[in-house]
């Protein structure tokens, strides 16, 4: 029986539109790419998401009076079609059957959720002096300076899903949802694009619950999820059961700025059904997280001794 994953791509292995760290990238889409043929390969039919962070940040560096969801929607195009030409590329030196598509994806939130009332979310370039006292936004201050914040509101639908089911049915493989979606908000029967962050892994579960695929893979700098990360108690865990997961997260293993969203998702999927695999793992390495053999699958049973 033909089975589905979701594969989450993390921002690193995307280029960055100036070009810094283009090498670097470059070996990191190179594995990612290796791993949607290598799942295709071994059966499973694939649903590319994607970050957009240092995309996004570089246009608003260049025209900050367009609205933010415009490049939301703007480098989901850019890294959607990057992606595709990649990947149809190596579909048709390996005479594969399946073809690409890239849907522009929107996203609804909760115009009330908390996260509106309190941002958080540092977007776009340092700020000069001039831009803090005249611009009119949020802006807090970061370690490299004063900096514009958004909402990070958690997403309630995705719009375009019955689209992007209808491509996978086509056996296309479907880039989506980039960059956390474009995020709406609906005044009576009218939809508003808003400026604000949702985050990819949230998004990326969700995706996965919607359309009830089989997996979620989370790809990622980091080989696994670590406790006591950078410190004399760091532990890799190749298996985490939803509970553990949940307890690490209580005692703030997990940043709310890196991993901590990360995990958050991996064990929303992993408790929506008892059968699906819920993994983290390096680029290069997602058919071996699958099987157990690399990474860290987030389980709701212990079936296997955490190591």
């Amino acid at each position: 029986m033909e089975r589905s994953v979701v594969y989450a791509i993390g921002g690193n292995a995307l280029s960055s539109p100036s070009g810094q760290n283009l090498e670097e990238s470059s070996l990191v889409l190179a594995k990612v790419m290796s791993d949607v043929i290598d799942l295709l390969e071994a059966g499973w039919k694939v649903i590319l998401t994607h970050g957009n962070g240092p995309q996004v940040g570089h246009l608003m560096s260049l025209d900050n009076s367009q609205p933010m969801d415009d490049w939301v929607a703007a480098t989901q195009g850019m890294i959607g079609h990057s992606l595709s030409i990649n990947l149809d590329s190596i579909l048709r030196k390996r005479a594969r059957p399946e073809a690409t598509a890239v849907v522009l994806t929107r996203v609804e939130v909760d115009k009330t959720d908390s996260a509106f009332e309190f941002p958080t979310k540092p977007v776009g370039p340092v700020l000069s002096d001039r831009q803090v006292m005249s611009e009119d936004w949020d802006i807090a201050e970061t370690v490299n300076g004063p900096r514009r914040v958004v909402a990070s509101p958690l997403p309630v639908s995705i719009l375009d899903i019955d689209v992007i089911r209808s491509l996978i049915e086509r056996n296309a493989i479907v880039i989506c949802c980039g960059g956390g979606g474009i995020p709406v908000v609906r005044n009576g029967h009218t939809l508003v694009g808003i400026p604000a962050v949702i985050d990819k892994d949230r998004l990326s579960s969700l995706l996965a619950i919607e359309l009830g695929v089989d997996a979620l893979i989370i790809s990622t700098a980091i080989d696994s999820i670590k406790s006591g990360f950078g410190t004399e108690r760091e532990l890799s865990h190749s298996l985490l059961t939803v509970r553990d997961a949940k307890k690490y997260l209580e005692n703030g293993e997990f940043p709310a700025g890196s991993m901590g969203p990360k995990v958050s998702s991996l064990i929303e999927f992993a408790e929506h059904r008892s059968d699906v695999k819920s993994v983290l793992c390096q680029p290069g390495e997602a058919l071996k997280a699958l099987r157990g053999d690399g990474g860290t699958t987030i389980s709701l049973h212990d079936d296997e001794n955490d190591e």
